[in-house]
C-alpha cells in the first residue's frame, strides 16, 4: 500500500508541476526535451556505487530543485524557475514509475523497491 501512495504522490507532483509550467506559458518542446532527457545525475556511477548513489540522491530529492525554484522566484530569473519546475516534474515522474532514491549497494536498489 505504501508503494501505491508514493506512486500516486509522484503522479500528483508530476501533474502539479506540469500545470504550473504551462500556466506560466513556458515552451512545450523544452518541457518534453528536458523531462525525458537521459538522467545526467547517473554519471557518478562511473566512479562507484557510493558516489553514484550520493549524486543521484541529491538530485532526486525535492529539496534541491525547490531551493533553485525559490532562488529563481526571488531573483526573478524565469529560466531558473522553468528548469526547477521541469526537475520537480521529472522526480514526480520517477516516483510514479517506482524509481526511488538509491542505496549504495547497487543502482537497482531503491527506497521503493528493487528495480
Amino acid at each position: 500500500m505504501t508503494r501505491l501512495w508514493i506512486r500516486l504522490e509522484g503522479l500528483f507532483v508530476l501533474a502539479a508541476a506540469t500545470t504550473i509550467y504551462f500556466y506560466n506559458d513556458y515552451s512545450w518542446w523544452l518541457f518534453l526535451l528536458l523531462l525525458l532527457f537521459p538522467d545526467v545525475f547517473m554519471i557518478g556511477y562511473l566512479v562507484n556505487n557510493k558516489v553514484g548513489a550520493q549524486i543521484y540522491n541529491v538530485a532526486h530529492t525535492y529539496i534541491t530543485p525547490m531551493v533553485f525554484l525559490a532562488a529563481g522566484f526571488m531573483m526573478q530569473v524565469d529560466f531558473l524557475m522553468l528548469i526547477s519546475v521541469i526537475w520537480i516534474a521529472h522526480i514526480g515522474m520517477d516516483r510514479m514509475f517506482g524509481f526511488g532514491l538509491k542505496y549504495e549497494t547497487e543502482f537497482k536498489d531503491t527506497h521503493l523497491q528493487r528495480v
